[in-house]
């Protein structure tokens, strides 16, 4: 019976990091789109996990809600940093604050 309750908390920790790649990829994806369709740089190609809770998307149904920074460059000279927030697999909000683009 033990070894089931571990094999199945094995199995959920799995899925659970499958998924966070897989919706990572997504929010690259969609910071670099952002950032060219903004023309400033998106720097490093890579997003930063800040906070992950569960929320209620507009279903009601509860899932996982992932905020994510990345660095952008409006000239090459400054690091500026952006916020994208993926409720489930789909983009909720994006921001590049010092613009006030979202």
């Amino acid at each position: 019976m033990v070894e089931f309750a571990v094999m199945f908390a094995l199995l959920g920790i799995a899925w659970f990091w499958q998924d966070s790649l897989h919706v990572r990829e997504i929010a690259i994806a969609l910071a670099k789109d952002f950032c060219a369709k903004e023309n400033v740089q998106f720097l490093d190609g890579a997003v930063a996990a800040v906070s992950i809770r569960l929320k209620r998307d507009r279903r009601g149904r509860l899932v996982i809600a992932r905020n994510y920074q990345f660095e952008f460059t409006d000239t090459g000279d400054n690091r500026l940093k952006g916020t994208i927030m993926m409720l489930g697999h789909a983009l909720e909000t994006m921001h590049l604050p010092r613009y006030g683009l979202s």
